[in-house]
């Protein structure tokens, strides 16, 4: 296959200094939104208690672990913004992403023992369940990095119980054990109850001397035989059995190293532990990259900066697609996909740090003349028409059957709408792309470049729609809504405006109400609003998209659950012709 894949054709041009002067504003406009992201990550990542004090009790602080377990260069963070439940501590109180360790790719997640020695707070099930679908779904081992004191007891009712409560990740890590994925975890402090069962349900432990895990902690036995209610002697008796089990909280190494066994290894220092994961990952199941690779590893052409003056911050400016993802994209080379059809979107094969992946993306502005073919309407970038979505739909189904993975990239205002467009079948057609992307069974990921909107936001690679979205980006740029605030408050206030008019009254109590309303949609759809509320996995610097691409391709292609040899392919040979 090495003249489809070695040198495929090349796309995009470099630009001149004049365009590069020309979107100077917008580059700084962009990079602005990305400090302000940046600063909200750093407030995140200093929450709870300081590195030095958590130093001084003989720990390191998690980010501290990850820094020693992951391979450098090689970590691409998620959730770091996460909090649907807007906990005060900023986070759900577990930081996790992708990233190598021993040269291999796995999902890690690690609880922040700076805040209330990392314990259940509200929305860390969902953090989790997220982590675990990763790890799933990339078919890639999950490493933790345990140090949970168990629930944050005065909120438990945000969290506890539920089909997505807190127990629902020891049965994922339990279904991830079953389909022969490894769940490694470094068991560093104390860890009752749910701290516990964290520890106990990984499939190899590894602890630190001073750790343990027990299915309740010290707090839990002191107060096993309450009269219903407190006083002062009950209080006398809380306070002697505390200091009992906080001398030797229960399951300690002693108990679970040398009586149960449930600790595999146990070792001296905190850094000992994450070597021990370190040689245990060196021998996890994957395949030499050479095995996939249909090309050595390119550079793009054109220099990542230039996305800055390529990707306009005004929602309503048009851009060339082709240009962003020429500098993402290995070589700037590409296979495009019926390139004729359905202008609308772009679908082709492009190589990733040397692997093949299919990549789908909203193209924008004036479309072909005449087109949409069933339509008396020019057709607009950005919307989805029916050639554009059979075109989908065929290429995600090659794709599967030719186990390529696939990067969708959204820049979407919504399906076409109206009678003609529901003669032209697209209320089936979005509905059939959905079928399609769930009956490939390959990893996908979604970058929203700028707009994820309606309907077109779930059949394009949305999480919402499929099992097999890994992970979703979002940008500065970012917005994710139903519709533009505008268009909201024109539906939900026409009729209204229509019937004041009719009765004579004063129209601006109406108009204040839409402005009040498009700015809702606008402050609720920023990109870090966006990131706490879950719509996407993690805001990412336009510089850092590659660094993401190469670790989704390459942990596609570690350790597959299934293999189409290269040779016998159709996908390529279609485009071909």
């Amino acid at each position: 296959m090495k003249p489809y894949f070695e040198k495929m054709p090349v796309f995009g041009s470099q630009l001149s200094e004049g365009m590069i002067k020309s979107a100077g504003d917008n580059a700084d406009q962009l990079r602005e939104v990305e400090k302000d992201v940046a600063a909200e990550v750093e407030k995140v990542k200093q929450a709870g208690f300081p590195e030095e004090k958590i130093n001084a009790r003989g720990q390191l602080t998690v980010w501290q672990r990850l820094r020693y377990l992951v391979d450098p260069g090689t970590w691409c963070p998620l959730h770091t913004l996460y909090n649907p439940e807007d906990n005060v501590e900023g986070n759900t109180n577990v930081f996790d992403g992708l990233g190598k360790i021993a040269g291999k790719w796995a999902v890690i997640i690690g609880f922040d023992n700076k805040t209330m020695a990392g314990a259940w707070i509200a929305g860390q099930s969902e953090n989790i369940l997220r982590v675990t679908d990763l790890s799933k779904r990339l078919n890639i081992p999950l490493v933790w990095l345990v140090n949970c004191s168990g629930v944050k007891l005065p909120e438990q009712e945000k969290f506890y119980a539920n089909r997505r409560g807190s127990g629902t990740p020891f049965f994922r890590h339990a279904e991830l054990n079953q389909t022969g994925i490894p769940v490694l975890a470094g068991i560093y402090g104390t860890n009752p109850a749910g701290g516990g069962y964290q520890g106990i349900s990984p499939s190899i432990l590894f602890a630190h001397k001073d750790c343990n895990i027990a299915v309740g902690g010290g707090g839990i036995l002191s107060g096993m035989s309450p009269k219903g209610f407190f006083d002062v002697d009950g209080a006398e008796q809380l306070i002697s059995a505390a200091q009992q089990f906080k001398v030797k909280p229960p399951g300690s190494t002693a108990i679970h190293h040398d009586e149960t066994g449930f600790f595999r290894y146990v070792y001296e220092t905190e850094e000992g532990v994450l070597d021990g994961i370190r040689d245990y990952m060196k021998d996890m199941p994957a395949y030499a990259p050479k095995f996939f690779r249909v090309a050595s590893p390119k550079a793009p052409l054109y220099p990542a900066d230039d996305l800055y003056h390529l990707l306009p911050a005004n929602q309503k400016r048009a851009y060339s697609f082709d240009q962003i993802l020429a500098r993402l994209v290995d070589g700037s080379e590409h296979l495009e996909f019926q390139p004729d059809r359905g202008p609308e979107i772009y679908a082709g094969l492009c190589k990733m740090d040397g692997y093949l992946v299919g990549v789908i993306g909203n193209r924008q502005g004036f479309l072909k003349p005449d087109y949409p073919e069933y339509a008396d309407y020019p057709g607009i970038g950005g919307k989805l028409y029916r050639q554009g979505l059979i075109k989908m739909n065929e290429f995600v189904t090659l794709c599967g059957r030719d186990r390529i993975p696939i990067v969708w990239f959204q820049d979407t205002s919504g399906i076409d709408v109206g009678d003609i467009a529901e003669k032209a079948e697209l209320l089936g057609l979005g509905q059939s792309l959905i079928y399609s992307i769930q009956q490939t069974d390959i990893p996908q990921m979604l970058i929203v470049l700028r707009k994820g909107t309606a309907a077109a936001h779930y059949v394009m690679g949305g999480p919402t729609a499929n099992r097999h979205n890994a992970f979703s980006l979002g940008t500065a740029a970012t917005e994710i809504y139903v519709m533009h605030g505008e268009t909201a408050a024109a539906a939900s206030y026409s009729r209204r405006l229509v019937k004041e008019k009719a009765a004579g009254r004063d129209l601006k109590p109406i108009v204040d109400k839409m402005n009040e309303m498009a700015k809702a949609y606008h402050d609720n759809s920023r990109p870090v609003y966006c990131a706490r509320k879950g719509m996407v996995d993690e805001i990412v610097d336009l510089s850092r998209v590659r660094d993401y691409l190469k670790a989704f391709a390459g942990c596609a292609y570690q350790n597959p659950k299934s293999i189409c040899p290269q040779h016998q392919m159709i996908l390529p040979r279609i485009i071909r012709g």
